[in-house]
């Protein structure tokens, strides 16, 4: 595990070090468009961040055992996509952050799905796009399935 030493890392330029903090771990722009979209749908009722749930899904349906983790494309590096670069300065650190990044998000899916849940993975890229793809899709097919008999979804008419 990596740890801040700074005798070996230099001062952090303030300009890199303003940036890094202004980045959020919950209510990011991605993680409020999936809700928005869930709401849309006729899928309100979710947890944020839900504490009983290993790895506290970004967004949970704990009646349906489903779990949403809202990732960011650089944080948890995600493959062959072009927003997870590794940056130039500190790669040491960097490499380590996104591995353990890796290993911690492939432990707490496992966690899940052992316990019964079923986990989507929405990426950052993909909600940037205009129509729902991929994982989108088959989170509202599986909260469509997980609805009770002779319950009717309602979705917002948009005027």
């Amino acid at each position: 595990m990596y740890t801040f030493n700074e005798a070996v890392n230099p001062e952090v330029d303030p300009a890199i070090r303003k940036t890094m903090q202004g980045n959020r771990g919950s209510n990011t722009k991605p993680e409020l468009l999936v809700r928005k979209i869930l709401r849309d749908e006729g899928f309100p009722g979710y947890r944020l961040h839900w504490k009983k749930a290993p790895g506290k899904p970004d967004i949970a349906y704990p009646g349906r055992k489903i779990a949403v983790f809202v990732n960011g494309c650089f944080w948890h590096h995600h493959e062959g996509c072009r927003y997870a670069y590794t940056p130039k300065k500190n790669q040491y650190f960097w490499i380590n952050k996104f591995e353990e990044n890796t290993m911690r998000d492939n432990k707490v899916y496992s966690e899940l799905v052992a316990c019964g849940w079923k986990v989507f993975t929405l990426w950052e890229c993909e909600l940037k796009q205009q129509e729902h793809t991929g994982q989108m899709l088959d989170l509202l097919a599986c909260l469509q399935e997980a609805v009770p008999a002779g319950n009717q979804v309602c979705k917002r008419s948009i005027c």
